[in-house]
């Protein structure tokens, strides 16, 4: 397979779903950090007596908070390639599989926009 351009359109679509999972990625980032990372434990927990808090729960909340920077920080790398994708359609090289060269298929880039590589030079990376 050969690499070949999109149409105007195409890439006007590839933008419009690559611009609607960066503004989901950032309500998401956005939640995070209301939720998690401005409380205090004792504020996450609601316990709002003057009573220590016991190590399980303290334990628990930690746990919360550290899935939720997991989370973040997951979702920084996908918002990271999503700003690298925008910019590949802007300099004509979105499409392009950046290990072998040739087009990703349209299918693939419908279901993950921003990716990199194709589908067999992906799979070559997993199993690595």
């Amino acid at each position: 397979m050969t690499k070949k351009k999109f149409s105007k359109t195409d890439l006007k679509n590839f933008k419009k779903l690559i611009l609607k999972r960066k503004e989901e990625i950032q309500e998401e980032l956005r939640h995070i950090k209301e939720d998690a990372l401005n409380q205090s434990q004792r504020d996450a927990a609601g316990d709002i007596s003057a009573y220590t808090l016991h190590m399980a729960d303290i334990a628990t909340d930690s746990y919360d908070r550290e899935f939720s920077l997991g989370i973040a920080s997951s979702d920084q790398k996908v918002l990271f390639e999503i700003e690298d994708s925008l910019k590949r359609i802007d300099d004509g090289t979105f499409g392009a599989c950046e290990s072998c060269s040739k087009s990703i298929a349209k299918t693939r880039l419908k279901a993950l926009p921003y990716t990199r590589l194709c589908k067999k030079c992906q799979e070559k990376l997993e199993r690595k």
